[in-house]
């Protein structure tokens, strides 16, 4: 699976100085490197190289500075990495090529040429702001049949949590979710019921989720503290 791909390759973006996530703005791993603005690389996996990959790295170019493509190395050698066009093809487009071996070795097949260029500045913020957004990294790059986890589903799971734990006012969240009413309010996935004005209860769906995505968070004095700050 794509899957097998990404801790190599992540490990790869992280030793060259970037903070890496998966799964963030349909891009398999988006590393951050600290600057303002803040310089920003995309790997795409796949288990061959193909077309297909280029012309998702291609997309990713219109956001990134840096641009990657990762797939496992043909054990015969016949596979697209052998193809000189198609390398020629990845430094014409500026696109680094990473292979990965059967025992997650990494080896830069062609590398990125930086900066890219970059016509799609809202695109571009909302990767790094959702990277930015998101506590850790909960979502491995190459997953296609689990839900993400954003950072929106972070939180709503910690406000989630709290009504758990008997808080059930968007106000007393504020320290955990400061957008805590919005989340409420908005009732994305069918986790919370309104009960009166300013006041929530956890629906079965919500329980549901807490028990797949269990969340820490305690309750002390009236205040509610996240374990992971």
């Amino acid at each position: 699976m794509e899957t097998s791909l990404y801790l190599p390759a992540k490990g790869f973006l992280e030793a060259a100085g970037y903070a890496v996530k998966g799964e963030i703005g349909g891009c398999d791993l988006v590393g951050l490197r600290e600057g303002e603005p803040p310089v920003v690389v995309v790997c795409e996996l796949k288990l061959s190289f193909n077309l297909e990959l280029v012309l998702q790295a291609v997309d990713r170019a219109a956001m990134s500075d840096e641009v990657w493509i990762a797939a496992r190395v043909s054990a015969k050698g016949r596979g697209r990495e052998a193809d000189k066009r198609y390398r020629d093809l990845c430094r014409r487009l500026g696109i680094g090529m990473l292979g990965v071996s059967d025992t997650g070795e990494v080896s830069v097949i062609v590398s990125s040429v930086s900066p890219m260029p970059r016509t799609n500045p809202k695109r571009r913020s909302r990767l790094v702001r959702e990277h930015q957004r998101r506590r850790g990294d909960p979502a491995v790059g190459g997953s296609t049949r689990a839900p993400v986890m954003t950072a929106y589903r972070q939180r709503a799971l910690i406000c989630a949590a709290a009504l758990q734990q008997g808080l059930v006012r968007p106000r007393d969240m504020k320290a955990l979710a400061p957008d805590a009413g919005k989340i409420l309010l908005g009732n994305v996935y069918g986790w919370f019921e309104r009960q009166d004005k300013g006041v929530y209860a956890l629906t079965p769906s919500g329980e549901a989720a807490l028990i797949r995505w269990p969340q820490s968070v305690s309750i002390a004095g009236g205040n509610v503290s996240d374990p992971a700050d």
